[in-house]
């Protein structure tokens, strides 16, 4: 890797860039390149998307003016070139300096960056905003989205496209088209962008033309001058413009370009061989849930597993090799997976939906409506939920509140990995309503006291019995009630711990029997308290005479910030739970 870094740390904004030969322009290419991998192979982070659009990057602050000019960004997950020319470089090539720089675009660090965004397919409908109000006030600049092949396949995406297609005035689409999503892509519309490819943009049916875009196309994606050429001619354009480049995932970096789904976001790797680095592998709870699957496919063919484009956040790559007819991924397209798992199970079929915990937010109209009101017995994990030290795109704390108010829905937290099994095959075996389980981002939990009962609906168990203080540790927090109740016993307190099981109802023969020998209730959840699973729990001890204290995590959105300083924050140590119930 090069180390000086000579023209790039001359870059403190885009107006450095205009002043580049086109000579210099692909030297500082080349140098973006190396710090890229400088730092993703250090600290991990998207590799092959951000080393596919240097170029186009180079070649947009080159012809455009941020930030009068306005570029948005689909996910974001590619904007670290963007990030170097606009006085962020620093984080790139500076080791010292690596946490000063999101993954993704972030309006605190820079005025350039004009929306937080982590999420897919939102760059048109975020942008036709922008554009409605530039012309709203008579302003006069362009409006640029950029946007991924694969995140053309969300449904945000095609409403946006279809409402900025009746414009009749400045906007630009870049289609970045490298043939890939997270994985690959997966929909009839790509049929259409590999016939536009195949005839140098000139197919006589074309996706954009028909929603009322001009169109233009780049095949070599990678070519900064040509890609300023090209864009030069679509500045200060009066109309909807898409130009569609073709360009490679990963490009200039061989592991990546080979590889192309395991480089999508890398843990930190060798430059040279482009293998990962020695790391301590621990079981999680998404490997349980694979492994599960893989079981009962050798007896069940009816089992239909089916994901939203990101098969490996949640440990399917597996078993999507191994079984394809049984593995169905809709494309980057959460709200029509949900709808298209009520159809198989309305069918017979028995499917389970798998979704990264920050993502089944996007679905919640189809929760509601196309699943339960329907009331499809389908069962969906959304793993990786609870307190984490994720960016503020990626929080996975909000999804008890979310579903555990939606009528016909029975939602499970299972507190370790055997708990994890017995909540699946009770998901699978009824066929009365939807289930959803969430399942932690930490290992799975060894517990002193782990749940053996049999589970029935909305009932929990009471896993040690005791007096004066009853624990509700829910899900990944059973294993806290116990530590909590560890430190309590050294205080005189021999506490109960309760596993609640559920996340969607109440047990309220067992809460109504627990005032008779308890004074204090405690709830513990891994998840927003505001609308969660304790308020519940608080709401039916309005009337009785016992006090109950909920602790989970504050209704905030936070920024890679570490678990423990989060725990500490919301009071959940057992030191800080013992100390107020004393």
């Amino acid at each position: 890797m090069m180390a000086d870094y000579e023209i790039l740390k001359t870059i403190n904004s885009p107006k450095d860039v205009k002043d580049l030969s086109f000579m210099g322009l692909k030297e500082l290419c080349d140098e973006m390149r190396s710090a890229i991998l400088n730092r993703v192979s250090r600290i991990g982070g998207h590799v092959g998307p951000n080393l596919g659009v240097i170029e186009l990057t180079v070649a947009l602050h080159y012809v455009f003016n941020s930030p009068v000019d306005k570029l948005v960004w689909d996910v974001s997950h590619q904007s670290y070139p963007h990030k170097m020319l606009t006085g962020r470089a620093i984080g790139f090539y500076d080791e010292s300096r690596f946490g000063e720089i999101t993954g993704y675009t972030a309006p605190q660090e820079s005025e350039h960056d004009i929306f937080t965004v982590g999420h897919t397919s939102t760059s048109v409908s975020l942008a036709a905003g922008l554009a409605k109000a530039r012309d709203f006030k008579g302003e006069k600049h362009n409006v640029i989205a950029i946007i991924g092949d694969g995140s053309l396949s969300g449904g945000e995406a095609f409403e946006g496209l279809d409402n900025v297609g009746d414009f009749k005035s400045n906007f630009i689409v870049i289609v970045n088209d490298n043939e890939m999503s997270i994985a690959e892509n997966h929909g009839g519309l790509y049929g259409n962008l590999a016939k536009l490819r195949e005839t140098k943009g000139q197919a006589s049916d074309n996706y954009f033309k028909a929603l009322g875009f001009d169109y233009r196309y780049v095949e070599d994606g990678n070519d900064v001058v040509k890609l300023i050429t090209e864009l030069m001619k679509v500045k200060d354009v009066d109309h909807p413009v898409v130009v569609h480049i073709h360009t490679l995932k990963g490009h200039g970096y061989h592991p990546a370009e080979k590889n192309k789904e395991a480089f999508h976001w890398s843990l930190p790797f060798d430059v040279d061989s482009g293998k990962v680095l020695p790391f301590e592998a621990k079981e999680s709870y998404g490997a349980v849930v694979a492994d599960y699957l893989e079981k009962r496919v050798q007896k069940d063919p009816q089992l239909a597993v089916v994901n939203a484009g990101t098969p490996g956040a949640v440990c399917m790559q597996g078993f999507r090799d191994k079984h394809p007819d049984n593995f169905f991924d809709v494309g980057i397209a959460e709200e029509h997976l949900v709808a298209f798992i009520s159809g198989m199970a309305k069918s017979g079929l028995k499917p389970v939906g798998l979704f990264y915990g920050g993502f089944i937010q996007r679905t919640y109209d189809q929760l509601s409506q196309d699943l339960c009101l329907n009331k499809s017995p389908a069962v969906i994990v959304v793993e990786s939920c609870g307190i984490t030290a994720m960016d503020v795109t990626h929080l996975s704390i909000f999804d008890i509140a979310m579903t555990s108010n939606i009528p016909n829905l029975v939602g499970l937290a299972p507190s370790c990995k055997s708990e994890t099994v017995r909540m699946l095959d009770w998901a699978f075996a009824q066929k009365d309503f939807p289930v959803i389980i969430r399942t932690p981002a930490d290992v799975p939990n060894v517990l002193t006291y782990e749940p053996k009962e049999n589970i029935e609906l909305n009932k929990f168990e009471m896993v040690k019995k005791g007096s004066k203080v009853a624990l509700l540790g829910l899900g990944n927090f059973l294993k806290l009630a116990e530590e909590t109740a560890e430190l309590l016993k050294e205080k005189g307190v021999d506490a109960t711990i309760i596993n609640p099981r559920f996340t969607t109802g109440l047990d309220e023969k067992m809460l109504s029997s627990l005032p008779a020998e308890h004074e204090i209730i405690v709830t513990l959840e891994d998840g927003v308290l505001s609308g969660g699973f304790g308020e519940k729990v608080s709401a039916f001890y309005g009337d009785k005479p016992v006090k109950v204290y909920n602790f989970g995590a504050d209704k905030e959105f936070t920024d890679r910030v570490p678990v423990a300083e989060l725990l500490k924050r919301n009071d959940l140590t057992p030191e800080q739970i013992v100390r107020k119930i004393m």
